[in-house]
């Protein structure tokens, strides 16, 4: 199975693919320095695979990467990531 994740500025989303096929995504907002993280979907038979963490994991590297912006986690779920990884609250917005 092959996994390709990318982001695509002009949807203001990630999009992850699995063997070509639409598997999940995370919807942003840009609002001056920070990235609020609007909704994550996985397709319903994707599930359990542990592609949300996956594209959840890209979007927060690629964010900590190519820009200054703090990360506001709007998702339940992007929330529920930082919960277990305490280690990047740095890039959460106060």
């Amino acid at each position: 199975m092959t996994h390709e994740i990318t982001h695509e500025p002009d949807g203001n989303r990630y999009v992850l693919r699995v063997d070509g096929e639409l598997a999940a995504i995370i919807d942003y907002r840009v609002s001056g320095d920070a990235i609020s993280f609007t909704r994550t979907f996985t397709v319903p038979h994707r599930r359990g695979q542990g592609l949300a963490a996956e594209i959840t994991e890209f979007a927060v590297n690629d964010v900590e990467s190519n820009s200054t912006r703090r990360i506001i986690p709007m998702c339940w779920y992007v929330g529920e990531w930082f919960d277990k990884h305490p280690e990047r609250a740095e890039l959460l917005a106060r």
